[in-house]
């Protein structure tokens, strides 16, 4: 019987390229990976201890009891998940090539790879299916709901469709270039949607009609990537982000962004990547000669999705 001494993963972080707020009502999504990761180390104890290092908090626990820590939300629940079925405890070394403050599915990524890294300290060997669908219950656990679109684009790597209900993935060709930017600030993804669902219940058809025309736009940008038709991807990202704006999570700064980067010929679409109401801007190309007074992420499309060693 193979001894495992140690097990590392990684998983991507991710963008939503589009289909923001309607894939929740059931809709298409755009996403891709990025070429920033989150690494996982499981070393296993001889004894039922187990340890979590990294930068956001350093813990202390067992098997037998799990202490709750808000800033660990999502390794703590995964653990707790699995560890009935775990024959010993073991280290968690986590580090993290993103920020947690910028809107580049850490979350995501770290409850990917955490998942990987138990299931194969349990022995279990699953494809990614089965791995989407444990870290998928994981965010569900903690969040109460979710769309997956993160998750799904940090287990497979590169572009992917995706539509929740029937669950559907799709791996979608090409890396374009992109160029991301921050805008110093964010609303969390709930009161964003708290706030959107209070409008809509004044006009109920009328929003129902704009997550119909998202999931147009989204569908036909799905064809356009299909096609490597960049030109009309960058069109319909134009497209979705007026959609964005009548759903009412655009503000001046987002839209400031937006307008200095469309002066540039080289920059073929632009819009709020995420929930809105702050984070990030996504344009479709790059000019690096623009004046844009806002962070630049330094990111990229990648085609590597979660990776597992086990020695």
């Amino acid at each position: 019987m193979h001894v495992i001494s140690e097990i590392k993963v990684s998983a991507p972080g991710s963008l939503m390229l589009m289909g923001e707020h309607a894939v929740l009502f059931g809709h298409r999504a755009l996403a891709c990976a990025v070429d920033k990761r989150i690494h996982v180390t499981l070393n296993p104890r001889p004894d039922r201890n187990i340890v979590i290092r990294s930068a956001l908090a350093q813990y202390q626990g067992s098997l037998d009891e799990l202490p709750d820590d808000s800033r660990l939300s999502f390794v703590l629940f995964a653990i707790n998940q699995c560890k009935t079925q775990l024959s010993s405890g073991f280290e968690l070394h986590i580090e993290s090539e993103l920020s947690h403050t910028v809107g580049l599915g850490s979350s995501a990524a770290v409850t990917v790879a955490t998942v990987n890294a138990l299931l194969a300290f349990r022995g279990d060997q699953v494809g990614p299916e089965e791995l989407f669908e444990h870290a998928l219950s994981v965010v569900h656990g903690v969040q109460g709901r979710g769309s997956g679109t993160d998750l799904a684009a940090s287990v497979y790597g590169g572009l992917i469709a995706y539509t929740v209900s029937p669950r559907q993935i799709s791996p979608l060709p090409g890396l374009p270039a992109i160029s991301l930017y921050y805008a110093g600030y964010k609303t969390k993804t709930p009161d964003v949607l708290a706030r959107v669902a209070e409008s809509t219940q004044a006009f109920p058809e009328l929003y129902r009609s704009l997550y119909q025309l998202m999931n147009e736009t989204t569908l036909t940008a799905e064809s356009a990537v299909a096609s490597q038709d960049w030109q009309q991807l960058g069109q319909l990202m134009n497209l979705y982000q007026g959609l964005m704006d009548a759903l009412g999570v655009n503000d001046a700064v987002l839209s400031d962004i937006i307008y200095r980067l469309r002066e540039s010929s080289a920059i073929r679409g632009v819009k709020i990547s995420g929930s809105g109401l702050g984070d990030c801007v996504i344009a479709l190309g790059e000019d690096t000669s623009l004046s844009v007074p806002y962070e630049r992420i330094d990111v990229a499309v990648s085609n590597t999705g979660v990776l597992c060693d086990v020695n």
